[in-house]
Protein backbone atom coordinates (compact mmCIF):
# COMPACT_ATOMS: atom_id res chain seq x y z
CA UNK A 1 0.00 0.00 0.00
CA UNK A 2 1.58 3.46 -1.06
CA UNK A 3 1.42 5.62 2.18
CA UNK A 4 -0.09 8.44 -0.34
CA UNK A 5 -2.82 6.75 -0.69
CA UNK A 6 -3.52 5.99 3.32
CA UNK A 7 -6.67 7.94 4.82
CA UNK A 8 -5.70 10.26 7.59
CA UNK A 9 -8.06 11.37 9.87
CA UNK A 10 -8.21 14.42 12.27
CA UNK A 11 -10.56 15.11 14.80
CA UNK A 12 -13.95 14.32 13.36
CA UNK A 13 -12.49 14.10 9.19
CA UNK A 14 -11.33 11.85 7.62
CA UNK A 15 -9.50 12.39 3.96
CA UNK A 16 -9.46 9.27 1.59
CA UNK A 17 -5.66 9.89 0.75
CA UNK A 18 -3.16 12.71 1.58
CA UNK A 19 -3.01 14.49 -1.89
CA UNK A 20 -4.28 17.73 -0.89
CA UNK A 21 -4.99 20.58 -3.39
CA UNK A 22 -3.49 23.73 -2.50
CA UNK A 23 -5.30 27.24 -2.54
CA UNK A 24 -4.55 28.53 -5.72
CA UNK A 25 -5.55 32.05 -6.88
CA UNK A 26 -7.98 32.36 -9.94
CA UNK A 27 -8.61 36.16 -9.94
CA UNK A 28 -12.11 35.24 -11.41
CA UNK A 29 -14.76 36.10 -8.65
CA UNK A 30 -16.88 39.07 -9.34
CA UNK A 31 -17.76 41.18 -6.24
CA UNK A 32 -16.43 38.32 -4.05
CA UNK A 33 -18.51 35.58 -5.77
CA UNK A 34 -17.90 32.38 -6.85
CA UNK A 35 -18.52 31.61 -10.34
CA UNK A 36 -19.12 28.99 -12.33
CA UNK A 37 -15.29 28.78 -13.43
CA UNK A 38 -14.88 27.86 -9.60
CA UNK A 39 -17.00 25.02 -9.78
CA UNK A 40 -15.73 23.75 -12.70
CA UNK A 41 -11.89 24.32 -11.36
CA UNK A 42 -12.12 23.15 -7.92
CA UNK A 43 -14.67 20.07 -8.59
CA UNK A 44 -12.59 18.64 -11.16
CA UNK A 45 -9.99 18.41 -8.65
CA UNK A 46 -12.27 16.37 -6.75
CA UNK A 47 -13.53 14.55 -9.14
CA UNK A 48 -9.78 13.88 -10.09
CA UNK A 49 -9.39 11.71 -6.27
CA UNK A 50 -8.03 14.49 -3.96
CA UNK A 51 -8.22 13.69 -0.36
CA UNK A 52 -9.12 17.68 0.54
CA UNK A 53 -9.89 20.52 -2.04
CA UNK A 54 -9.19 23.56 -1.10
CA UNK A 55 -10.45 27.12 -2.44
CA UNK A 56 -8.52 29.94 -3.17
CA UNK A 57 -7.20 32.56 -0.30
CA UNK A 58 -10.58 33.76 0.09
CA UNK A 59 -10.86 37.45 1.32
CA UNK A 60 -12.41 38.36 4.92
CA UNK A 61 -13.22 41.22 3.71
CA UNK A 62 -13.45 43.50 1.07
CA UNK A 63 -10.49 45.42 1.19
CA UNK A 64 -8.50 42.10 2.36
CA UNK A 65 -8.37 41.14 -1.03
CA UNK A 66 -5.50 40.75 -3.38
CA UNK A 67 -7.42 41.85 -6.17
CA UNK A 68 -10.68 42.90 -7.33
CA UNK A 69 -11.31 39.81 -8.50
CA UNK A 70 -10.30 37.31 -5.80
CA UNK A 71 -13.22 35.20 -4.20
CA UNK A 72 -14.68 36.64 -0.53
CA UNK A 73 -16.90 35.15 2.15
CA UNK A 74 -17.78 38.35 4.34
CA UNK A 75 -20.89 38.30 3.08
CA UNK A 76 -24.49 35.88 2.56
CA UNK A 77 -24.70 36.05 -1.06
CA UNK A 78 -20.38 34.90 -1.31
CA UNK A 79 -21.48 31.84 1.44
CA UNK A 80 -24.73 30.98 -0.80
CA UNK A 81 -22.77 30.89 -3.97
CA UNK A 82 -19.92 28.94 -2.59
CA UNK A 83 -22.93 25.72 -1.23
CA UNK A 84 -23.26 24.13 -4.70
CA UNK A 85 -19.13 24.39 -5.07
CA UNK A 86 -19.16 22.79 -1.81
CA UNK A 87 -21.91 19.94 -2.16
CA UNK A 88 -20.68 18.36 -5.15
CA UNK A 89 -17.03 18.47 -4.11
CA UNK A 90 -18.11 16.30 -0.87
CA UNK A 91 -20.46 14.39 -3.06
CA UNK A 92 -17.03 13.01 -4.93
CA UNK A 93 -15.37 12.36 -2.10
CA UNK A 94 -13.11 14.78 -1.33
CA UNK A 95 -13.01 17.32 1.25
CA UNK A 96 -13.99 20.49 1.12
CA UNK A 97 -12.03 23.31 2.71
CA UNK A 98 -11.39 26.97 2.58
CA UNK A 99 -8.34 29.02 3.09
CA UNK A 100 -9.15 32.36 5.10
CA UNK A 101 -6.89 35.36 3.92
CA UNK A 102 -6.20 38.84 4.62
CA UNK A 103 -4.16 40.59 2.13
CA UNK A 104 -2.62 43.34 4.26
CA UNK A 105 -0.01 45.70 2.04
CA UNK A 106 0.22 43.47 -1.12
CA UNK A 107 -3.79 43.93 -1.87
CA UNK A 108 -5.25 45.97 -4.88
CA UNK A 109 -3.30 44.61 -7.53
CA UNK A 110 -4.47 43.40 -10.97
CA UNK A 111 -4.80 39.89 -11.79
CA UNK A 112 -1.03 38.50 -12.68
CA UNK A 113 -2.57 38.47 -17.18
CA UNK A 114 -3.06 42.13 -16.90
CA UNK A 115 0.24 42.66 -15.53
CA UNK A 116 -0.33 42.18 -11.72
CA UNK A 117 0.62 45.66 -11.03
CA UNK A 118 -0.41 47.71 -7.92
CA UNK A 119 -4.19 49.49 -8.95
CA UNK A 120 -4.58 53.00 -8.12
CA UNK A 121 -8.29 53.50 -6.78
CA UNK A 122 -9.08 55.06 -10.39
CA UNK A 123 -8.55 51.77 -11.44
CA UNK A 124 -10.60 50.14 -8.61
CA UNK A 125 -8.48 49.70 -6.05
CA UNK A 126 -8.01 50.77 -3.04
CA UNK A 127 -5.54 51.52 0.00
CA UNK A 128 -3.95 48.54 1.78
CA UNK A 129 -3.80 48.29 5.79
CA UNK A 130 -0.59 46.47 7.11
CA UNK A 131 1.00 46.47 10.57
CA UNK A 132 3.71 48.94 9.59
CA UNK A 133 3.84 51.98 6.86
CA UNK A 134 5.71 50.49 4.96
CA UNK A 135 5.20 49.58 1.23
CA UNK A 136 5.80 45.92 -0.08
CA UNK A 137 8.30 47.25 -2.79
CA UNK A 138 8.67 50.19 -5.01
CA UNK A 139 5.45 51.08 -7.17
CA UNK A 140 3.25 49.57 -4.55
CA UNK A 141 1.28 52.46 -2.49
CA UNK A 142 2.26 52.84 1.38
CA UNK A 143 -0.12 51.41 2.94
CA UNK A 144 -2.11 52.39 6.22
CA UNK A 145 -1.38 51.46 9.17
CA UNK A 146 -3.47 49.55 11.99
CA UNK A 147 -4.60 50.61 14.91
CA UNK A 148 -6.34 49.01 17.88
CA UNK A 149 -9.63 49.54 16.21
CA UNK A 150 -8.44 48.61 13.22
CA UNK A 151 -7.09 45.44 14.43
CA UNK A 152 -10.22 44.77 17.21
CA UNK A 153 -12.17 44.94 13.08
CA UNK A 154 -9.60 42.31 11.81
CA UNK A 155 -10.17 40.09 14.68
CA UNK A 156 -13.95 40.09 13.89
CA UNK A 157 -13.72 39.59 10.23
CA UNK A 158 -11.78 36.19 10.49
CA UNK A 159 -13.88 35.10 13.20
CA UNK A 160 -17.13 36.33 10.67
CA UNK A 161 -15.77 34.52 7.60
CA UNK A 162 -14.92 31.33 9.73
CA UNK A 163 -18.72 31.35 10.21
CA UNK A 164 -19.25 32.21 6.78
CA UNK A 165 -17.53 29.10 5.83
CA UNK A 166 -19.00 26.98 8.03
CA UNK A 167 -22.64 27.96 6.92
CA UNK A 168 -21.44 27.38 3.23
CA UNK A 169 -20.46 23.30 4.23
CA UNK A 170 -16.68 23.54 4.41
CA UNK A 171 -15.05 21.11 6.80
CA UNK A 172 -11.73 21.99 7.42
CA UNK A 173 -10.68 25.69 7.88
CA UNK A 174 -7.04 27.00 6.94
CA UNK A 175 -5.87 30.59 8.18
CA UNK A 176 -2.93 32.20 5.68
CA UNK A 177 -0.32 33.21 7.57
CA UNK A 178 2.13 33.11 4.52
CA UNK A 179 3.71 34.37 1.14
CA UNK A 180 3.57 38.37 2.82
CA UNK A 181 -0.08 39.21 3.15
CA UNK A 182 -1.26 40.78 6.54
CA UNK A 183 -0.76 37.55 9.23
CA UNK A 184 2.84 37.32 7.59
CA UNK A 185 3.65 41.10 7.72
CA UNK A 186 2.72 40.95 11.81
CA UNK A 187 5.08 38.07 12.33
CA UNK A 188 8.18 39.22 10.25
CA UNK A 189 10.25 41.74 12.01
CA UNK A 190 11.05 42.78 8.05
CA UNK A 191 7.81 44.49 7.58
CA UNK A 192 6.48 45.29 11.30
CA UNK A 193 8.13 48.00 12.90
CA UNK A 194 5.56 48.68 15.46
CA UNK A 195 5.97 50.39 18.74
CA UNK A 196 3.90 49.36 20.60
CA UNK A 197 2.74 45.61 22.24
CA UNK A 198 1.99 44.16 18.67
CA UNK A 199 6.13 45.34 17.34
CA UNK A 200 9.34 44.54 18.98
CA UNK A 201 10.63 41.02 20.09
CA UNK A 202 9.25 37.63 18.61
CA UNK A 203 6.39 37.27 21.27
CA UNK A 204 4.89 40.64 20.75
CA UNK A 205 5.01 39.92 16.81
CA UNK A 206 3.25 36.57 17.45
CA UNK A 207 0.53 38.51 18.95
CA UNK A 208 -2.19 39.58 16.67
CA UNK A 209 -1.84 36.41 14.62
CA UNK A 210 -2.55 34.00 17.97
CA UNK A 211 -5.41 36.07 19.04
CA UNK A 212 -6.82 35.46 15.56
CA UNK A 213 -6.15 31.85 15.82
CA UNK A 214 -8.18 32.01 19.12
CA UNK A 215 -10.71 33.93 17.99
CA UNK A 216 -11.56 31.16 14.89
CA UNK A 217 -10.75 27.68 16.96
CA UNK A 218 -13.72 29.17 19.83
CA UNK A 219 -16.44 29.36 16.47
CA UNK A 220 -14.93 26.80 14.18
CA UNK A 221 -16.48 23.46 15.23
CA UNK A 222 -14.39 21.35 17.39
CA UNK A 223 -14.67 18.41 14.95
CA UNK A 224 -13.17 20.44 12.34
CA UNK A 225 -9.92 20.83 11.18
CA UNK A 226 -7.78 23.92 11.77
CA UNK A 227 -4.77 24.47 9.52
CA UNK A 228 -2.44 27.40 9.16
CA UNK A 229 -0.39 28.10 5.77
CA UNK A 230 3.21 29.39 7.13
CA UNK A 231 6.08 30.57 5.54
CA UNK A 232 9.08 28.88 7.60
CA UNK A 233 11.42 31.50 6.47
CA UNK A 234 11.57 34.75 4.96
CA UNK A 235 14.85 33.38 3.10
CA UNK A 236 16.35 36.77 4.04
CA UNK A 237 18.96 37.41 7.18
CA UNK A 238 16.84 38.81 10.09
CA UNK A 239 13.91 38.20 8.71
CA UNK A 240 11.55 35.80 10.06
CA UNK A 241 13.40 32.09 10.38
CA UNK A 242 12.94 28.37 10.91
CA UNK A 243 13.78 29.14 14.95
CA UNK A 244 11.54 31.91 14.85
CA UNK A 245 8.39 29.35 13.29
CA UNK A 246 9.05 26.34 15.45
CA UNK A 247 8.26 28.71 18.75
CA UNK A 248 5.12 30.13 16.62
CA UNK A 249 3.82 26.37 15.78
CA UNK A 250 4.46 25.48 19.04
CA UNK A 251 2.21 28.09 20.31
CA UNK A 252 -0.33 27.29 17.55
CA UNK A 253 -0.54 23.66 18.43
CA UNK A 254 -2.03 23.86 22.20
CA UNK A 255 -4.24 26.53 21.00
CA UNK A 256 -5.92 23.75 18.68
CA UNK A 257 -3.74 23.93 15.30
CA UNK A 258 -4.21 21.27 13.74
CA UNK A 259 -1.95 20.99 10.63
CA UNK A 260 0.69 23.39 9.37
CA UNK A 261 0.99 23.69 5.54
CA UNK A 262 4.58 24.46 5.08
CA UNK A 263 5.99 26.83 2.54
CA UNK A 264 8.47 29.81 2.77
CA UNK A 265 9.15 33.30 1.46
CA UNK A 266 6.95 36.45 0.31
CA UNK A 267 7.76 39.33 2.10
CA UNK A 268 10.05 40.98 -0.01
CA UNK A 269 10.19 40.91 -3.72
CA UNK A 270 14.08 39.94 -3.89
CA UNK A 271 14.35 37.28 -1.40
CA UNK A 272 17.11 35.17 -2.72
CA UNK A 273 15.00 31.30 -3.26
CA UNK A 274 17.03 27.92 -3.87
CA UNK A 275 14.33 27.15 -5.75
CA UNK A 276 14.18 22.84 -6.87
CA UNK A 277 12.28 19.85 -6.48
CA UNK A 278 10.69 19.11 -2.86
CA UNK A 279 12.93 22.40 -1.78
CA UNK A 280 10.69 23.26 0.94
CA UNK A 281 10.30 19.74 2.36
CA UNK A 282 12.75 20.10 5.11
CA UNK A 283 10.49 22.97 6.51
CA UNK A 284 7.87 20.28 7.26
CA UNK A 285 10.06 17.74 8.06
CA UNK A 286 11.71 19.77 10.97
CA UNK A 287 8.41 21.54 12.07
CA UNK A 288 7.09 17.77 12.55
CA UNK A 289 9.76 16.54 14.23
CA UNK A 290 10.23 19.47 16.87
CA UNK A 291 6.53 20.42 17.63
CA UNK A 292 4.72 17.56 17.18
CA UNK A 293 2.38 18.75 14.78
CA UNK A 294 1.12 16.83 11.50
CA UNK A 295 2.28 19.14 8.60
CA UNK A 296 2.20 19.69 4.81
CA UNK A 297 4.71 19.77 2.40
CA UNK A 298 4.48 22.02 -0.59
CA UNK A 299 6.38 23.09 -3.56
CA UNK A 300 7.69 21.38 -6.57
CA UNK A 301 6.24 18.38 -5.60
CA UNK A 302 5.56 16.71 -9.44
CA UNK A 303 6.10 13.12 -9.43
CA UNK A 304 4.09 9.96 -7.33
CA UNK A 305 7.07 8.62 -6.52
CA UNK A 306 8.74 11.56 -4.47
CA UNK A 307 5.48 12.22 -3.19
CA UNK A 308 5.04 8.88 -1.31
CA UNK A 309 8.54 8.81 0.08
CA UNK A 310 7.60 12.06 1.92
CA UNK A 311 4.86 10.30 3.54
CA UNK A 312 6.40 7.10 3.93
CA UNK A 313 9.49 8.54 5.65
CA UNK A 314 8.08 10.89 7.92
CA UNK A 315 8.83 13.94 6.26
CA UNK A 316 5.05 15.47 6.41
CA UNK A 317 1.51 13.84 6.58
CA UNK A 318 0.56 14.92 3.81
CA UNK A 319 1.15 16.53 0.02
CA UNK A 320 -0.37 20.30 -1.08
CA UNK A 321 -0.01 19.62 -4.64
CA UNK A 322 -0.69 23.27 -7.00
CA UNK A 323 0.98 23.33 -10.19
CA UNK A 324 0.60 19.83 -10.72
CA UNK A 325 -3.03 19.60 -10.28
CA UNK A 326 -3.43 22.85 -12.61
CA UNK A 327 -1.76 20.64 -15.45
CA UNK A 328 -3.35 17.87 -14.40
CA UNK A 329 -6.48 17.79 -12.13
CA UNK A 330 -6.75 13.66 -12.60
CA UNK A 331 -3.17 13.77 -10.98
CA UNK A 332 -4.40 11.57 -7.75
CA UNK A 333 -5.95 8.94 -10.38
CA UNK A 334 -2.73 8.46 -12.64
CA UNK A 335 -0.58 8.72 -9.53
CA UNK A 336 -2.76 5.63 -7.71
CA UNK A 337 -1.98 3.46 -11.12
CA UNK A 338 1.78 4.42 -11.21
CA UNK A 339 2.04 3.27 -7.78
CA UNK A 340 0.25 0.50 -8.36
CA UNK A 341 -3.15 1.29 -5.93
CA UNK A 342 -6.42 0.32 -6.51
CA UNK A 343 -8.46 3.32 -6.02
CA UNK A 344 -12.18 4.32 -6.80
CA UNK A 345 -12.54 6.16 -10.37
CA UNK A 346 -15.57 8.06 -10.80
CA UNK A 347 -18.40 5.79 -12.50
CA UNK A 348 -18.54 8.40 -15.53
CA UNK A 349 -14.85 7.78 -15.79
CA UNK A 350 -14.75 3.83 -14.93
CA UNK A 351 -13.88 2.73 -18.53
CA UNK A 352 -11.07 4.89 -19.08
CA UNK A 353 -9.16 3.64 -15.94
CA UNK A 354 -5.35 3.22 -16.99
CA UNK A 355 -4.94 -0.28 -16.03
CA UNK A 356 -7.54 -1.24 -18.07
CA UNK A 357 -6.03 0.06 -21.22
Amino acid sequence: MAELFSALEIRGTRFRNRVFVSPMCQYSAIDGVPQTWHLVHLGSRAVGGAGLVMTEATAVSERARISPSDTGVWSRVQYEAWKPIVRFIREQGAVPGMQLAHAGRKASTGAPWLGGHPLSQNEGGWIPVAPSSLPFADGYPIPEELDEAGIFALEAEFVAAARNAQRAGFEVLELHFAHGYLMHEFLSPLSNKRQDCYGGDLGARMTIPLRVVDAVRHVWPNDYPLFVRLSITDWIPGGWDLESSITFVRALHVRGVDLVDCSSGGIAPKASIPTGPGYQTHFAETIRRETGILTGAVGLITDAIQADHIIRTGQADAIFLARAELRQPYWPLEAACQLGVSCEWPPQYARARLENR
